[in-house]
């Protein structure tokens, strides 16, 4: 059976490497010897890379140490490091659906379009589906919606990212084992069908919506949907740094992903995805990005605790897809000089503010406010005392803005350079503190520099270097399938 198992997938891979010009590059330069991972982890930090993570490690050493310098995150300390592009098959700016497909797939596609070739006629296969009919179990997880992008692009197939309703209907009817985080967006389901929770549920999935429920699941051959609407957040976890003692962490989901796959003797593949950091990055809110990259970082601890009891087997690969919010570290107004422990006066997200105090505060001075009523909260929350006259000038305009004030056709562009289509308020609130602290921000969308990738456990060594995101499917292929890869290269 596994001979026949082995023949059918050479078959299908070879066939598929071909239809899309790739099988020189998978098998070229390849290492014979490589051992076989048959626990494999892919964590993908959405909006993560070189900026992101050094923010996070330097904001960890300002509130412990006295010198400058970084405190390493868990991933950042593993042996193999490399450098990743992420251009996609029609911008040098990727967005997550083309990111995500070329990771899944190791084929370049357009930006919006999942696992697709760029012609939107072809289905591409995913790492994940490899997994699978391997006889290991899958887990999706995400702390966004997973019908976000980037987990549908380990199971489904969309010439759209926004095609919500059939990319949650192909998770209802995937054969994946474990499902969690955010939910799907039951509210795209079209009057008169079944929602993605119905037929989940009409399918005998396990479903688990709080804590109690995920803490009762035991492994077993049920299929989960493990998820968390949080207080606000519709559809996704709460940023970690608005998160109370009862919510759900990333960690956690991973955690008991852990305990119900590696129950299965074949082995498993889980891809966990910090998205929030992306959200963060494209609000400009360097607090909520850092938090959310140590939970992230938190998630990935899990993995190492399993890998620490299977070292032979296992294999960590965390990347990013992109990089979200051209970061920078360093801001004109600080020189030379960084003041990460800043950072820390932030006492919570961006979406926080908005929906607890400035939304409120709008709907109940309609006929106009002040933005001296709104001071005290501004410096609870986020520590701006002892403005400058720059500072309040740019707190008082972005309140009136706020607030509704009109803004004629030429200053449209300036709006958007200033507020990104956010709560110009909220989103000048965390432009100054991010700029006290040294840190500042060239876009609301995505950016094109390298993300960085690590790897520790079973073949890690092939992650060294500088290479493209294509080539992470290929070595992720080449460890779960190594008699296949020297099949193919003999």
């Amino acid at each position: 059976m596994k001979k026949n198992l082995t023949l059918f997938l050479v078959l299908v891979f070879t066939t598929g490497l071909f239809a899309t010009g790739q099988s020189d590059s998978v098998v070229k330069g390849q290492d014979l010897s490589l051992q076989k991972a048959k626990y494999m982890f892919l964590f993908i930090g959405d909006g993560m890379a070189m900026p992101q993570i050094t923010a996070t490690e330097a904001y960890l050493s300002a509130n412990r140490a006295s010198a400058p310098g970084v405190e390493k995150l868990a991933f950042t300390q593993f042996p193999a490091q490399g450098l990743t592009t992420t251009y996609d098959a029609g911008s040098f700016i990727t967005d997550s659906a083309s990111a995500g497909t070329a990771i899944a797939t190791g084929s370049k596609t357009l930006s919006g379009v999942i696992n697709m070739d760029e012609t939107r006629t072809k289905e591409l296969k995913t790492i994940a589906e490899y997994a699978k009919e391997s006889g290991r179990k899958v887990g999706i997880i995400s702390s966004v919606n997973l019908d976000h992008a980037t987990p549908a692009c380990f199971y489904a197939k969309e010439e759209s990212r926004n095609n919500y309703f059939n990319i949650n209907m192909q998770l209802a009817h995937s054969n994946f084992d474990y499902f969690a985080g955010g939910m799907v967006r039951v509210d795209k389901t079209p009057e008169g069908q079944k929602s993605a929770h119905d037929l989940m549920q009409d399918n005998g999935w396990l479903m688990a919506s709080n804590r109690d429920e995920l803490n009762a699941l035991v492994p077993s051959d049920k299929q989960v949907y493990a998820y968390y609407n949080s207080s606000f957040t519709r559809n996704s976890l709460d940023y970690a740094i608005d998160m109370e003692p009862e919510d759900i962490s990333l960690a956690e989901y991973t955690a008991k992903g852990i305990e119900l796959l590696s129950a299965n003797e074949e082995g498993f593949f889980m891809m966990v995805e910090g998205g929030k950091i992306d959200w963060a990055c494209h609000a400009n809110d360097a607090a909520a990005s850092i938090h959310n990259t140590i939970a992230f970082d938190n998630a990935v601890k899990e993995a190492i605790k399993f890998y620490q009891a299977h070292p032979e087997e296992t294999v960590i690969i965390v990347t990013g897809d992109h990089e979200t919010g051209g970061l920078t570290l360093g801001f004109a107004g600080t020189k030379y000089d960084s003041a990460f422990a800043e950072i820390d006066k932030q006492l919570m997200s961006y979406e926080a503010f908005d929906h607890y105090i400035l939304t409120p505060y709008k709907e109940s001075h309609k006929e106009g406010g002040e933005l001296a009523d709104i001071l005290p909260e501004i410096e609870k929350n986020f520590g701006l005392s002892d403005l400058t006259d720059y500072e309040l000038e740019m707190l008082v305009s972005a309140f009136y803005r706020s607030m509704g004030s009109e803004v004629n056709e030429s200053s449209k562009t300036q709006d958007y350079l200033l507020y990104g289509g956010y709560e110009p308020l909220t989103m000048t609130i965390t432009h100054l503190l991010n700029q006290r602290a040294g840190l500042a921000w060239t876009s609301y969308s995505h950016t094109g520099v390298p993300v960085q990738t690590f790897a520790l456990g079973a073949g890690e060594e092939l992650f060294n270097g500088y290479y493209d995101n294509t080539d992470i499917f290929k070595k992720m292929y080449q460890l779960l399938f190594p008699e296949i890869t020297v099949a193919l290269a003999q």
